[in-house]
Formats: structure tokens, sequence, C-alpha cells
């Protein structure tokens, strides 16, 4: 990444790809950076310390397509600050994103595809406790006419978004609860698969060796968690759904 250096207006457009400009408005003046459009549309205030990393370079605009710098006492008078790290936190913080229509597409369809892919993952049809295909979730999205924010993170719209699917299916986030009996010797090749899937509420070991236990895990984990034991045990394991 392009740093310390400085950008003259000829240079701006071919650091722009991938790139959004953020704006902010205050005390009269116009305040800009440049910064790649994934890392504005994570939400994440907690990783924006590491924010300069994700300019093309540490510089903060009046007018950041022309390539004019905003003068240090209009930054000072403004932020209290002469820090581009901390500037541009509070640009990210309190200002505007500036996407392009083809930026504003392209962000919307991964915050989409991300968005079907946790919904599948981790919700059910309360029903039948399965989970429901990504495509069903898909139809159901558009059916519903939601809108899918580009700019806000995938985890910061599931709730809602399940909330209106709930009016076109049988829906909900819902963890199902699994008993799982496994053979001693298979056990250590199981648990790492377990942990990562589910959670282990309650396990104990049997006169026989074997080991017992209840696992609560999403819905849409169910199939997977099935095939990495079928594998590990070569089928020699036994579950079931709990009410």
């Amino acid at each position: 990444m392009v740093k310390d250096r400085m950008i003259e207006k000829e240079h701006t457009d071919s650091l722009m790809d991938g790139m959004v400009i953020a704006r902010l408005e205050s005390h009269g003046h116009n305040f800009e950076i440049i910064i790649e459009a994934e890392y504005v549309s994570g939400g994440k205030p907690s990783e924006w310390k590491d924010i300069i990393d994700h300019m093309p370079a540490d510089e903060i605009f009046a007018d950041a397509r022309k390539g004019t710098r905003s003068p240090q006492e209009e930054m000072d008078t403004a932020f209290g600050t002469s820090s581009s790290k901390d500037i541009a936190i509070e640009i990210i913080r309190r200002g505007t994103v500036q996407l392009t229509t083809e930026q504003r597409r392209k962000m919307q369809e991964e915050k989409h595809r991300q968005i079907v892919a946790t919904i599948a993952r981790e919700a059910m049809n309360p029903q039948t406790k399965t989970p429901h295909p990504p495509a069903r979730i898909e139809a159901a999205i558009a059916e519903a006419g939601i809108h899918i924010d580009p700019m806000k993170p995938a985890s910061a719209q599931i709730k809602d978004i399940v909330q209106a699917l709930r009016a076109i299916l049988p829906i909900s986030m819902d963890k199902v609860r699994l008993a799982i009996k496994l053979q001693g010797i298979d056990y250590g090749k199981c648990y790492g698969d377990i942990k990562s899937l589910g959670t282990i509420s309650k396990g104990e070991w049997g006169a026989d060796g074997s080991w017992m236990g209840v696992v609560e895990i999403p819905a849409g984990l169910q199939q997977d968690l099935f095939d990495k034991l079928n594998e590990k045990t070569k089928g020699n394991v036994e579950s079931k759904i709990l009410k």
C-alpha cells in the first residue's frame, strides 16, 4: 500500500479502485479521506485503530478527487488534533461515505450473499427442525421486498431480516439440541468438530466406554456435523434431534 506521499490531482483517480471517499463537514469546512470500501462497510469501530493501513495515503483532503489537502489550521479548529488517524476515525464515525453506483451494487451483492449464508447456516424451520435452503431464503427476501444496506454489517441486519421473513416463511434462529453417542475410540477424533460447530451442554461416559452428549448447534450446521462425524467414525455414530 502506498504510504506517506504527496497526492497530486492526476494521481487520485488511480487510487480510487476499490476505494470510497468518506466526507465530513465541520466548522464550515469539508474534510475527506480515501479509504477501502470493504473496510468501511465492515462497520466495526473496535477495529478502526488500524484505519491508516486501509487508506492509500494518510492525507486529509478538502476535496479528495481534486487532490486538495485540508489546511492544518482548519483541521486543528475542527478536530483539535493534527493526527491523520484520529481525524480519519472521526470522519468515518460522524460523516458519510460516497459510493459510486457500481460500488454500491457490488457491496450490496456481497452483503446479500453474507446474509443469506448466515441465515441458511443458523436459522431453521421450527416446524421440521431443519434448515431452509439458501435458494428459499433468497426467494423469500425478494418476495418480502427486504432492503439490504451495503454499508451496515451483515450481522447487524440479520435479526430484522429474519423478523421480516416470518411473514413468508416459518423461520427461527433457535438452535437445535442433538443427542450424540460416540465410541470412546472415536471421541478424540470428533471432539474438535463438535466444539467448532456447536456447544456441548451435557456429556458423560457410559459403562461400555462410549461417550454420550447433548450438543446445541445452529440448525443449518446439522448436516455439516453429521457428515464430519460419519467420516471420522466411519458411520459408527448415533444421533437424534431432541425436543
